[in-house]
């Protein structure tokens, strides 16, 4: 499974919009993988942030 597709998982199961620190915590990987899996993730527009530094699927 890809970063990518562990960050998504672990928003959608929480079903809030979660912080990239506590996405790392839900995950098991390094915050600063997380960061960087998140940074491309903004770019593509697979996540999107409903409430500041909080972010969730941009598809529920």
């Amino acid at each position: 499974m890809e970063m990518k597709d562990l960050i998504l998982e672990a928003m959608k199961k929480a079903g809030v919009p979660l912080n990239a620190g506590k996405i790392a915590e839900l995950t098991g990987l390094d915050r600063k993988i997380v960061d960087k899996a998140m940074a491309a993730m903004k770019k593509d527009g697979s996540i999107v942030s409903p409430v500041r530094c909080k972010w969730e699927p941009a598809e529920k």
